[in-house]
């Protein structure tokens, strides 16, 4: 369901300490954002509504967090989940941020200073109409290679997903983007880990009867471990070799 054009939502994220107005300037520099800059730095692409981030980062106030979604549309209501939170809590909003970005162009946003602990992607569009489209995903190969330059070496991807046919793909795309998957579920709900914190998404999926399928990525040192290759780029290799083959039997 396409959600409504909300057009409080601006002025009230602009109003919110925790909401980073400027995100194109602070890239080398968002741990010193922070009120505890030496703690862990986590992140959450594709935060959406924030009922997973302001649980998570109410918990642990020892890491710090950073929410990212596309639009205030959906960053308004993070906002206030997370204000929620932490005034039922009883604790200061001091080591959690939100902010607008498309994640596809992230590259530069966040760097290699940076040094992400952690990255948490939950529920995100499959992009599955398509082949052409799947470049869209936030698992595709070209977007966990760009979250290699900030993420530490040894950090994790923890990825959640209803939709099978993202998560079959995904198994492909870490290993082939330079992750060891070192856990996986086809049914998360089965054996639930202690970690696990049920989403508004996960809830729903799990009444309509999908199963939540789910896997940790630990980023692999060295440029190396990365062996995969665009497909335009083996198009052109192919259409070389085929030409070059064509001139030796000429």
């Amino acid at each position: 369901m396409r959600m409504r054009f909300k057009p409080y939502a601006h002025d009230e994220l602009m109003a919110a300490d925790f909401h980073v107005h400027e995100p194109l300037i602070w890239g080398g520099k968002w741990h010193a954002q922070y009120a505890r800059p030496e703690q862990p730095f986590v992140l959450e692409l594709g935060c959406g509504k924030g009922g997973f981030i302001s649980q998570l980062a109410c918990a642990h106030p020892e890491n710090n967090y950073l929410g990212i979604d596309i639009t205030d549309k959906v960053l308004i209501l993070a906002k206030r989940k997370i204000e929620a939170a932490y005034t039922e809590a009883g604790r200061p909003i001091d080591n959690v941020k939100i902010m607008s970005t498309d994640i596809e162009r992230i590259k530069g946003v966040l760097t290699a200073q940076d040094t992400v602990s952690r990255i948490y992607i939950n529920f995100c569009n499959p992009w599955s109409k398509n082949a052409s489209s799947n470049k869209h995903r936030l698992t595709y190969p070209r977007q966990l290679i760009q979250y290699r330059e900030f993420l530490k070496d040894g950090g994790e991807i923890y990825f959640k997903t209803d939709d099978d046919d993202l998560f079959r793909d995904s198994l492909e795309y870490f290993p082939a983007s330079g992750y060891e998957i070192t856990w996986k579920t086809f049914d998360l709900h089965e054996n639930e880990p202690e970690w696990n914190i049920r989403t508004e998404h996960e809830g729903m999926f799990t009444e309509m009867g999908i199963k939540i399928k789910a896997l940790i990525a630990k980023k692999l040192p060295g440029d190396a471990a990365v062996t995969w290759i665009e497909p335009k780029v083996l198009k052109k290799r192919k259409a070389a070799e085929e030409a070059a083959a064509a001139a030796k039997e000429a």
